[in-house]
């Protein structure tokens, strides 16, 4: 079916991209089949999303959760095109490049969730730090198919549908905001097609608030997910129940709608129905949007910035204080406080050992023990600057699952652990 809501601009890539002969499947159905079948996409399935990977079955991961987004994601576009007079049959947007955004959005978190990625972000602080959706970017476009820098080619509006953050990490005064590594801005441009952001848009929160139209379906559709399903998980869990959500509104300062909120969310958990009043919220949520014609700065080169997808203040204020539900009473709990100490201790270890053996060759720590796969050592060895092998090291690791860091720490670090049979 053709779609005049894309044009070339849309589908270029950083290289000329070659189709095979024979091929029937459009650009962005390309990107979404890679993006399934890579490595990087499966290891979600063992890396924190709330809980750590593993304690139980029924608890989402990273990969559930990227999963339930492209579903949410695809829905909203579905809504959008049913509903939205500025789109018709040959002028929509597309849902294959929806959930390829979506199933990507997640692909560069490090194992053991945020507290992986606010680690390795203090440990890379002088070599251009750590983000998640940075190195999200980095897979896609350098190293998803090689650890030794091999990325699938997307195209300009791939890129730019997972980029939620367009300011680089030297830009910021406090390097722990969101922003994109050093050696991004030749990307970042090549997605902005070479046009200098407008004045209003500085360094930092007004420039990270700058997203395409996709960007902006796949956010709402990730707030949508976590927002509800961390609810759910909190429950089954046993970290939320009626009396403690309960007594957690009486002691926070919400307003009306704030506070019914938290009542529905403990009389679902009292009539132990959460997860069919959150899959009837997930509907109300999805339909919660309407786009508007808000053309920004690149709206003459892009219909994916000439739109804008407008939220129900009613919608944004219920997720919100489902969030802080779930931050307050089970981030925030002294168990998964503990877990996270525990996790930051495995990475800032292991971080420090391949540091001392390859950042800085002259250490005597583990001088001349190979520690890595021989393949990425001596791309490591071969790297111009500190700054190049401390990126690959931390490529390496963030790449890691939840029980690979852990297993590899124990292998490095507990004498009563490991043998010469070990494979992983």
């Amino acid at each position: 079916m053709k779609n005049s809501f894309y044009n070339a601009f849309d589908f270029a890539g950083l290289e000329e991209y070659k189709f095979r002969e024979g091929e029937f499947r459009t650009p962005f159905q390309i990107h979404r089949d890679r993006i399934i079948h890579t490595s990087a996409f499966r290891r979600l399935q063992n890396k924190t999303q709330v809980f750590n990977s593993g304690h139980y079955d029924f608890y989402r991961t990273r990969l559930t959760h990227s999963i339930e987004v492209a579903q949410i994601g695809k829905s909203i576009c579905q809504y959008l095109n049913q509903t939205s007079d500025l789109l018709s049959d040959d002028f929509f947007i597309d849902p294959d490049l929806i959930e390829a955004c979506c199933l990507a959005h997640d692909i560069g978190h490090p194992p053991f969730g945020h507290t992986g990625e606010t680690e390795l972000n203090a440990l890379m602080a002088e070599h251009g730090g750590f983000e998640g959706n940075a190195q999200t970017l980095r897979l896609l476009t350098r190293t998803i198919f090689s650890a030794t820098g091999r990325g699938m080619n997307p195209s300009r509006a791939l890129m730019d549908g997972v980029l939620k953050y367009k300011t680089l990490q030297h830009e910021l005064e406090n390097p722990n905001s969101h922003f994109l590594y050093p050696d991004q801005e030749t990307i970042l441009n090549f997605v902005l097609g070479n046009c200098a952001f407008p004045e209003e848009y500085a360094p930092g929160k007004p420039r990270n608030s700058f997203r395409s139209l996709e960007c902006q379906i796949m956010d709402w559709a990730d707030d949508t997910a976590y927002s509800l399903n961390d609810i759910a998980d909190g429950v089954n869990a046993g970290f939320l129940t009626s009396d403690r959500v309960e007594r957690w509104a009486e002691a926070s300062s919400l307003d009306k709608q704030s506070s019914e909120v938290a009542r529905e969310i403990a009389r679902a958990i009292r009539d132990q129905r959460v997860e069919a009043r959150i899959g009837k919220k997930v509907g109300q949520l999805i339909a919660s949007v309407q786009l508007i014609d808000a053309p920004s700065f690149l709206g003459h080169l892009s219909n994916r910035h000439r739109f804008q997808l407008v939220i129900d203040p009613a919608a944004e204020a219920e997720a919100k204080v489902m969030k802080r539900i779930s931050v307050d009473l089970v981030f925030r709990s002294p168990q998964l406080q503990q877990l996270d100490f525990k996790a930051s201790r495995i990475l800032r270890e292991l971080f420090q050992v391949l540091a001392d053996r390859y950042i800085e060759p002259d250490s005597r720590s583990g001088r001349g023990l190979r520690l890595l796969p021989e393949a990425l050592e001596n791309t490591i060895i071969e790297a111009a600057s500190p700054a190049e092998r401390a990126r690959l090291i931390c490529d390496h690791i963030s790449a890691m699952t939840d029980g690979f860091a852990v297993r590899t720490y124990k292998r490095l670090a507990d004498p009563d652990f490991g043998s010469i049979v070990d494979l992983v």
